[in-house]
């Protein structure tokens, strides 16, 4: 995926830019409406006077506007629930909802249809041509809303909900697994020993401190062609950096120095973090999910659980599915994901806070001892890691002496 393909991605869940299209086309629609006169040459088999479009056109833009003013409190009141029961983090999910966009953008764009109709209509530009066509526009456009309100009214239901939420998340935490197995290093060669840097490479540093969102291989590896080096990336998107942080080190018998600040250039650094390729923030928000419910104000051991369950399986996903893949770009060498930071990710938050629930704790040990028989060596060590990490905190928490055995005689 290059940089372009990237932003595309990210705009096209944008509500504003549909909005945009999806009122053009409206705008469009009743402005092609003038023309009828000049490409349908045919009589009309009947009398449609401006009125009768008109009384349709007013009440399509009044009820188009109050229903979107209407969507628009819900979906604030149902962002505001997913940050205070679930975590703020999965707001930017719900905000990107592909359903909720279509529908506000068909509201917005029958309400601007009917708006520049209404205009054009009183200053009388239609023919009879024109208010036929328009009329079988307004038709079209009335269909189109009745069939997004009934979508609407479903999805309304479970908007902003917790289940509803960890489903999306889940959603995307596997799309990012999934292509990330697909590519394990973007394309570049694996760079398993972060230490082992060529002698006299030289460094390139953060442009920006905040997270790496995007690192754009493609571009890089063109650069890298072109100044005859050699690219070490000791860093996958996700990471946090600061202006001293080394992003990649380049390693040539070439002048270097015109080339490092465009090679700086291909890591899209932001404040937040971006779920696209970062397959760890997708486990860590639904880590946080867990954690959340596991507080004192929410004590819903019952959603940890689902979560624990859920996690399990994208981690089983991750551990069978990593192939060697052939090498698109042999001057990169990327540094890859490592099994511990994925488990702690994903376990870390819960057996802490769970530490005292002996439910939270059974079915965390149940799974993490799954995931010990799955992957290669270094993830089952991993898996192991977090179990004892798990069993001693469980072990401070429980009070219960009959708890504290169960808990061990499930290990066993």
């Amino acid at each position: 995926m290059n940089y372009w393909h990237w932003l595309y991605e990210r705009v096209k869940r944008q509500l504003w830019w549909r909005a945009v299209a999806f009122g053009i086309a409206g705008m469009l629609t009743a402005v092609l409406a003038l023309v009828a006169e000049r490409v349908f040459p045919w009589e009309m088999p009947f009398n449609l006077s401006s009125d009768a479009v008109d009384s349709l056109l007013n009440i399509i833009a009044s009820s188009m506007l109050a229903v979107t003013t209407f969507s628009l409190g819900v979906m604030t009141a149902a962002f505001g629930a997913a940050t205070t029961n679930v975590t703020p983090r999965a707001t930017k999910l719900l905000m990107e909802d592909e359903l909720t966009n279509n529908v506000l953008s068909t509201f917005i764009g029958a309400f601007l249809f009917s708006i520049v109709g209404i205009i054009v209509l009183k200053t009388g530009s239609y023919g009879e041509r024109g208010r036929a066509v328009l009329f079988l526009f307004t038709i079209v456009v009335i269909g189109l809303v009745v069939i997004q309100l009934l979508r609407w009214i479903n999805h309304l239901i479970s908007l902003g909900r917790v289940g509803t939420t960890i489903d999306r998340v889940e959603q995307v935490a596997g799309a990012a697994l999934t292509e990330r197995l697909a590519v394990p290093y973007l394309g570049a060669n694996p760079w398993h020993d972060v230490g082992a840097v060529p002698p006299g490479a030289i460094p390139v540093y953060a442009s920006a401190i905040g997270y790496i969102q995007f690192i754009d291989i493609p571009v890089l590896s063109r650069l890298c062609e072109e100044a005859d080096c050699e690219a070490y990336l000791p860093l996958n998107p996700g990471a946090f950096v600061f202006e001293d942080t080394v992003v990649v080190w380049l390693h040539s018998q070439q002048d270097l120095s015109e080339v490092s600040g465009q090679i700086a250039d291909q890591f899209v650094i932001d404040t937040n973090r971006s779920f696209d390729q970062d397959p760890r923030f997708g486990l860590a928000v639904m880590s946080e999910i867990a954690s959340r419910a596991l507080s004192p104000a929410v004590n819903d051991p019952g959603t940890a659980i689902d979560v624990i369950g859920r996690l399990t399986r994208l981690l089983s996903q991750w551990a069978g599915g990593r192939d060697d893949v052939p090498v698109d770009y042999p001057r990169l060498h990327l540094l890859p994901l490592g099994d511990d930071d994925l488990l702690e990710d994903a376990f870390m938050l819960i057996a802490r806070d769970g530490a005292g629930m002996i439910e939270v704790q059974l079915r965390l040990q149940k799974s993490l001892a799954a995931l010990q028989r799955r992957g290669s060596a270094s993830f089952r060590q991993a898996a192991a890691r977090q179990s004892a990490i798990a069993l001693q905190r469980s072990e401070v928490a429980l009070t219960c002496v009959a708890d504290q055995q169960r808990l061990r005689e499930a290990l066993e």
